[in-house]
């Protein structure tokens, strides 16, 4: 048994053959076409960003190098794409140890490390992106950095073989790669010419290096955001025309993205038009030149989604499929000094334009009123021109608090309904808080504003506004109040009678959110089994309820108020009720419309009851 342990522990301990793992080449294809690329169309970045890199890399050895890509694409339907660089080239041994292993990169070569920050690719996923397009790819190259190397080819199929083999000095005289492409069967029109010119403007069009296609220059430098103008107005004008061409809108104006510090260039546009600020906003990013993404999401804070931007930068991480931006530190950076950048622009605005200031929050106030909640700094700026729903009318906060000792406001737009006619009127200033950031922006007027009181407004202030009836004129009515109040007591509603104008409303409806909870809590409990309706039961408070103020100045309530017919003072109790409910735009439950409808034949009958000769 020993003897066995003993040799058990031997063979357990005795050194084990390592394997490679096996790569097939086709499955990595489609898990690169389905998974990690958005489309075929990336081909031709990494072939232009490989061009690139190999022209930086040339660079760095030979300053004065030539800086040339040159893209030839078959006019004759052949399905092809040639494509011809200036740079630093490849030896046999490169070709074996670089394009011939996947996820190893040049840019770590000797003698590159210290230069990476230069190059744009960063995952050594090179020439294998092209097989998404095609099935051959034939490499020849020449090494700058062993003048007498001899040129070498190297030509690889989807099926995971290739060959090397070196060729006469005559094949390439000068330094550089030339890459061509066979397309697979169902991807020509990916290397269709006009296909391969739109692809090639689009992602190198801020490319450093001369780049053509067909003879047709691709780069267009500098970017339009650094280009001298002769004025102010010249460049707004130059910059709406490059935004219709790139993204299809004329916007209201344009901000520098100037951050030299993160490495930043560009431009972000003003939509014309409003949009929810729920909707991603998009941006295109170019990573030294070349288009990373024209879908980048988090680039600037989430109250910016009245812009959109194109920028240069050299400072932010790409994601392995090097089709959007990295999550780190540096981008959160990137995304704040962005934000600052428009929050400057905005100030600037507010300072020394302020029409055209009035032309952006025209369609934008949303955007900065959900900035100027979270900054003190802003809601002092913009307070005198951000517009708000009031009893005044449309006024900014700084306006109507000279107007009122006192601001108030409401939480919701069906109070504010409710109650400005009658606060109007009563001389109360209301400012309708129920849209969004509203209310919160009213609420921190005090600490932008010292001195200002604000106070939310509830049925218990307005009622406090109207004025009371003479008591004796109240007591005389108290039949008619009596039937009133029992007829909308089971609608959970009380009933009083105040003296207000304006002289046209004959009642008001008025509730709080404390009495709307108590009436859905009754609502429940009605429809609740047993077990539930004990445990509603126990949350029932002294919640105020609802109330339906008459209008005792109001011609037809003096009317209504001296009927003796306790089912006819129904009916009309009913219909003001409902029409209270109406002018305040409430949504109506079931038993309000009920109500409604109940009342309404109600009258129909009393009004055609004499036509019978029973009236």
């Amino acid at each position: 048994m020993d003897s066995q342990t003993s040799q058990s522990s031997q063979s357990s301990q005795a050194p084990q053959t390592p394997h490679t793992f096996q790569v097939d080449l086709r499955g990595l294809v489609d898990l690169l076409s389905h998974h990690l690329y958005s489309s075929p169309k990336v081909y031709l970045r990494e072939l232009l960003q490989n061009a690139v890199d190999a022209i930086t890399a040339r660079r760095s050895l030979e300053p004065g190098a030539p800086a040339r890509v040159r893209l030839y694409a078959a006019s004759d339907g052949g399905a092809a794409l040639r494509v011809e660089d200036s740079g630093v080239g490849l030896t046999e041994q490169d070709v074996h140890s670089l394009l011939a292993t996947i996820g190893r990169s040049s840019k770590r070569a000797e003698g590159l490390q210290e230069a990476r920050s230069d190059f744009l690719g960063q995952f050594g996923i090179g020439l294998l992106a092209c097989f998404v397009v095609a099935e051959r790819i034939r490499v020849v190259s020449r090494s700058a950095r062993e003048p007498g190397a001899p040129p070498v080819e190297w030509t690889a199929s989807d099926d995971g073989s290739y060959t090397v083999r070196t060729l006469p000095d005559s094949a390439r005289t000068e330094p550089g790669t030339t890459v061509h492409l066979v397309a697979r069967p169902g991807a020509a029109q990916w290397l269709a010419p006009e296909r391969v010119r739109a692809l090639a403007r689009d992602f190198g069009s801020l490319l450093p290096y001369d780049v053509q296609v067909d003879g047709e220059a691709v780069t267009d430098l500098p970017a339009p955001w650094d280009r001298p103008y002769p004025s102010p107005a010249a460049r707004r004008v130059a910059l709406a025309g490059h935004c219709r061409e790139l993204f299809g809108f004329t916007p209201l104006d344009s901000i520098g993205l100037d951050v030299p510090l993160a490495g930043i260039r560009g431009v972000a546009y003003v939509l014309p038009a409003a949009v929810s600020p729920a909707q991603r906003a998009t941006h295109r990013v170019h990573l030294k030149g070349m288009l990373l993404t024209e879908r980048a999401e988090q680039l600037l804070p989430d109250w910016a989604f009245f812009v959109r931007c194109v920028l240069d930068t050299d400072s932010l991480r790409p994601t392995a499929s090097r089709e959007s931006l990295y999550e780190d530190e540096t981008l959160a950076a990137v995304r704040e000094a962005l934000g600052e950048r428009i929050r400057s622009w905005l100030t600037g605005l507010a300072a020394g334009d302020p029409e055209r200031l009035a032309a952006f929050l025209a369609v934008h106030h949303l955007g900065v009123k959900s900035l100027a909640r979270h900054d003190g700094e802003m809601l002092r700026t913009m307070l005198p021109w951000l517009p708000f729903e009031t009893t005044d009318g449309q006024l900014s906060l700084e306006e109507f608090a000279q107007r009122h000792p006192v601001v108030h406001f409401t939480r919701t737009v069906e109070e504010y309904r409710q109650v400005a006619p009658i606060a109007s009127a009563q001389g109360v200033g209301v400012v309708n808080g129920g849209y969004t950031y509203d209310s919160e922006l009213v609420e921190a007027l005090p600490s932008v504003r010292p001195g200002t009181v604000v106070a939310e407004l509830d049925a218990d202030t307005v009622t406090a506004h109207l004025d009371a009836v003479d008591p004796a004129e109240e007591l005389a009515l108290s039949g008619f109040l009596a039937a009133a109040r029992a007829k909308l007591d089971p609608l959970g509603c009380d009933v009083v009678l105040r003296a207000f104008h304006p002289l046209s409303v004959p009642a008001l409806h008025l509730d709080d959110r404390a009495a709307r909870h108590e009436q859905a809590r009754a609502e429940a409990e009605e429809r609740a089994d047993d077990l539930w309706a004990g445990i509603l039961g126990s949350l029932r408070g002294s919640a105020p309820r609802a109330r339906l103020v008459l209008n005792h100045l109001n011609p037809l309530i003096r009317r209504i108020s001296s009927l003796r017919d306790a089912e006819l003072i129904g009916t009309a109790t009913e219909s003001l009720y409902g029409q209270a409910l109406l002018m305040a735009q409430r949504p109506l439950r079931p038993a309000d419309s009920a109500l409604l409808n109940r009342a309404f034949i109600g009258l129909l009958e009393w009004a055609t009851h004499g036509e019978d000769g029973h009236r």
